[in-house]
């Protein structure tokens, strides 16, 4: 980022995906500009923009585009599947194309619009302890925590609680908890899910480094994976989060996730706003 008198304003754009809202910064054509106190300083609800996660638009020489992630904290994220889709939304409307292909720490991700929403395809599940990762070598399926949850990756960790009744779960006090756990040595987000079917989950999430939020899209991914590990669901669910539904159909070829996607607004960063946070 450029100091003193010649830092220059910089334009995002605010976005959503079912309440999971975030800053996108399109850094194509010039160097990133996101450092840790930018992000924290927009996450800010109340002296910056605010967000869950913040996304930057990069270029790439191998994909349509590159995604880098950050939390409301200033940590990285390694993935976001909510602003995945929002980006891929903004890209293929204004390529006027159907069908792009984004290279993020995951890897490199599909996204696809047949004649609805965007749908993404989030990679294969992380299943093996040392890949989510976990501290130690123990059964990803059934945990050493109260309520054995599940552990799976989706390009960053997930614990997936199964319980009775969402809507009875401090999600605050159980997700802050569990987030930095010993056993998780790069912390976790925490899903608390709920099976009303075969293909009907309800759930809700604590975001690692941001907290409540009305929807993860990597969470999803992940408690779909664990639902249907647990033999609780078939591969293609439903899930009813608290911002709205999602569809994800686990494949061979990876996990898909479909969801509606919003373009808010576009605002400009100003050089007093960017000189401060240095």
């Amino acid at each position: 980022m450029q100091t003193g008198r010649n830092i220059s304003s910089l334009p995002f754009m605010k976005m959503h995906g079912l309440g999971n809202d975030f800053v996108v910064i399109d850094s194509r054509g010039r160097d990133a500009r996101v450092t840790p106190a930018l992000a924290r300083g927009l996450g800010d609800r109340h002296r910056g923009v605010g967000f869950d996660q913040l996304a930057e638009i990069r270029d790439s020489d191998t994909a349509d585009a590159a995604l880098d992630f950050w939390n409301a904290d200033g940590t990285r994220a390694g993935a976001c599947g909510n602003a995945t889709r929002c980006v891929s939304d903004y890209l293929m409307r204004q390529s006027n194309r159907r069908h792009i292909r984004l290279i993020t720490q995951r890897g490199q991700l599909e996204a696809i619009r047949q004649d609805g929403p965007v749908s993404v395809n989030m990679g294969a599940p992380q299943t093996d302890w040392a890949q989510i990762p976990l501290a130690r070598e123990v059964d990803p399926q059934a945990l050493p925590l109260e309520g054995a949850p599940v552990a799976v990756g989706m390009g960053n960790p997930h614990c997936v609680f199964f319980v009775a009744d969402v809507a009875q779960v401090d999600v605050a006090a159980q997700g802050r908890a569990v987030e930095h756990d010993p056993l998780f040595p790069q912390a976790t987000n925490v899903e608390f899910a709920q099976i009303r079917g075969r293909d009907d989950i309800r759930m809700r999430v604590w975001e690692r480094g941001t907290g409540i939020t009305l929807a993860c899209g990597s969470g999803a991914c992940a408690t779909a994976v664990a639902a249907h590990q647990r033999g609780l669901t078939d591969r293609r669910v439903r899930m009813e989060l608290d911002g709205g539904w999602l569809t994800l159909d686990w494949r061979d070829d990876g996990v898909w996730m479909t969801g509606p996607t919003a373009h808010v607004f576009d605002g400009m960063l100003t050089p007093a706003f960017l000189e401060a946070l240095e």
